[in-house]
């Protein structure tokens, strides 16, 4: 087998025998052609479109780096992937910068990523667009789940680095307005590797506090894109929507704005502006107080009059002047209706009584014992009772019964 530190320029070339060329494994020629490259371009400078990007479980990445003439594969290593600040995908242009490297095993060169930007924009601005978009489509910054401030808080919790100028201001500018609050401060660091889940941490941690509290304020003082990156980190995002106390953003100065401004309940453009939010002013409680003593003052005035006057019109009233008018009204209408119901219920009478004699006179006029009254008779068997319409019906020896308009007679037919 050659030696494995064989190299193609080890000799002088014209010491070689043209009969004689050197043998060399797969290898050694992999390896002479790594040596090259990396010396040749040590780094290098690449622009292109991302196709066929995965990201597996190991924490590399893959991808292949095209224009239209040509494709190069590129691996990017977790330690370099895990500050990427944006999602790379398939369609993005981007700017790598890394070293060539020969793959021995397969016996392709790809390029080893240290750093990767997106074209014509920069990794935080595309990092940010995703996760606004991302958290957007969950309805994290819907306007409808937004909730009001109280309108006196007792406690605030300040959730921002107790060293900053931040909480200075913010405190400055409470206690000039109000001072029936009590503040709470929640340290944390708002700037730097990690100090998004120290915030994160410090938010879940305000609405563990035994005590009520009545709003939270998130806020730290101005800087760059990367100094107040950590509020537009997700986990930061997540906890200010999770939290169940009503929650003021204050990052930055106004024209900063962070994720963290548009998923809070309130946005202020600093922190001095948060202290003016969560609490009143004094000077201008006082002043509502004293308006609204004078509007109720007027008021009950007002009222008092008009009650003074409804009793000076009761007290002129004939009801008052004499209340025994109306019962003798009454007592003179109940006796007219009494009266009225009286003959009412003769009249009634009368009529009635009227209407029986008619109805008994032809009920008289009607009854067969008026008939006999008149000279007829009725003739019955004594037997049976039957009464007898023809003397065809009768036997010699029957007995017969006539009833006359005074008793009756019993005969027997001869």
């Amino acid at each position: 087998m050659p030696d494995d530190s064989f190299s193609l320029f080890d000799a002088d070339p014209s010491s070689r025998q043209p009969a004689e060329p050197p043998l060399l494994t797969v290898w050694q020629l992999t390896s002479v052609i790594k040596e090259l490259l990396e010396a040749a371009i040590p780094t290098v400078w690449v622009t292109g479109e991302i196709s066929n990007f995965s990201r597996p479980s190991s924490g590399h990445c893959y991808l292949t780096l095209k224009d239209d003439q040509a494709q190069i594969r590129c691996a990017i290593w977790r330690n370099v992937s895990q500050r990427m600040r944006f999602d790379p995908h398939d369609g993005l242009e981007v700017v790598c910068r890394g070293h060539l490297d020969v793959y021995a095993p397969r016996g392709t060169y790809q390029l080893i990523v240290e750093s990767i930007e997106p074209k014509g924009i920069g990794a935080l601005e595309l990092a940010f667009r995703q996760l606004r978009d991302k958290l957007a489509r969950e309805g994290l910054f819907d306007p409808q789940r937004k909730r009001p401030l109280p309108s006196f808080v007792r406690r605030i919790a300040v959730v921002t680095s107790p060293t900053g100028a931040a909480i200075h201001d913010f405190l400055q500018v409470l206690g000039r307005r109000w001072r029936g609050a009590d503040v709470v401060i929640v340290p944390t660091r708002v700037q730097g590797e990690g100090a998004a889940d120290e915030i994160a941490a410090a938010i879940a941690a305000a609405n563990r506090l035994p005590m009520k509290i009545d709003c939270l304020v998130v806020t730290r003082g101005g800087g760059s894109l990367e100094d107040l990156w950590c509020f537009n980190e997700e986990a930061v995002v997540r906890a200010i929507h999770a939290s169940r106390i009503p929650v003021i953003s204050a990052i930055g100065h106004e024209i900063d704005v962070t994720l963290s401004d548009l998923v809070a309940d309130v946005r202020a453009l600093t922190p001095s502006e948060a202290a003016e939010l969560v609490a009143p002013a004094a000077e201008d409680l006082s002043a509502r107080f004293r308006e609204t003593g004078k509007r109720l003052a007027a008021a009950l005035r007002w009222r008092v009059s008009a009650a003074r006057a409804r009793i000076d019109a009761a007290s002129g009233h004939r009801a008052f002047r004499r209340p025994m008018d109306r019962i003798e009204d009454l007592s003179r209408r109940l006796d007219e209706l009494e009266g009225r119901s009286t003959r009412a219920i003769k009249q009634q009478m009368a009529i009635a009584a009227s209407s029986v004699e008619k109805h008994a006179a032809r009920l008289d006029a009607l009854s067969p014992l008026a008939v006999l009254s008149r000279g007829f008779s009725i003739t019955q068997r004594a037997d049976g009772g039957q009464i007898i319409r023809d003397a065809n019906e009768l036997n010699s020896g029957d007995r017969i019964v006539t009833r006359l308009g005074k008793g009756r007679a019993t005969s027997r037919v001869e």
